[in-house]
């Protein structure tokens, strides 16, 4: 267990929390290990708990009633998700699968929410980890509403590149086909954007690795509305 206790006093929802605290959390923590492709949970089932990665990817995504897959989010190591049914005793609000070989650490709502209880400081980390999850919902609706696909694109690059600490190159972990549902394209739509951006030099594909030879000019296309 000493593995799951050094990821969970390695995310920000636990972050400052003193040891014995962090033991507690331990306690009640559970090891659930998924395949590629394998359901974690689907839209309408009990929120019974949430969940963090601990090693691996995690998407998050709504099926139209045609069938269209929107991806709201994709997860790795150290963040956690699910976390609204703790609070609300909802069902889960949307789907979620396991696109890599994943270990997930699971912690039950009852037993964590009797936690939050007794320890005042980790509500307030759990408040703060949905606040930014909210603001990042509300990004993305501006994005797929207010955005063009090459806008959507940039901003998505821009943010990935600030994310993985590399200002002029990323990487993508993901498909291009989950990045067009990311971005709620298709995968056509994506591949010509792509090219469009390579034409005019703001971008160098090889492969899943992408440099940004020119991120100022994709900070103002990012920032552009329709």
């Amino acid at each position: 267990m000493r593995k799951v206790f050094h990821i969970i006093s390695h995310i920000p929802l636990f972050e400052g929390l003193p040891e014995n605290q962090l033991q507690e959390i331990e306690k009640i923590a559970v090891d659930r290990y998924f395949k590629k492709g394998e359901i974690i949970f689907s839209e309408g089932d009990e929120g019974s708990g949430f969940f963090v990665v601990a090693d691996g990817k995690v998407k998050i995504f709504k099926v139209s009633s045609e069938g269209k897959e929107q991806i709201l989010h994709i997860f790795g190591a150290g963040e956690p998700f699910g976390e609204v049914p703790v609070f609300s005793g909802q069902s889960f609000p949307a789907n979620a699968e396991a696109i890599a070989k994943t270990h997930l650490v699971f912690f039950p709502r009852t037993a964590f929410t009797e936690l939050i209880i007794n320890n005042p400081s980790l509500a307030l980390n759990m408040l703060a980890v949905l606040s930014m999850r909210l603001r990042q919902f509300t990004i993305q609706i501006e994005n797929l509403s207010l955005k063009e696909v090459p806008n959507r694109l940039a901003a998505y690059l821009v943010y990935l590149a600030d994310e993985q600490g590399t200002p002029d190159a990323v990487t993508l972990n993901i498909s291009k086909g989950q990045l067009a549902s990311l971005l709620g394209t298709i995968p056509e739509t994506l591949s010509r954007t792509f090219a469009k951006m390579t034409d005019q030099e703001l971008i160098e594909v090889n492969g899943r690795n992408i440099r940004l030879t020119r991120r100022k000019n994709l900070e103002a296309l990012a920032e552009q509305g329709t």
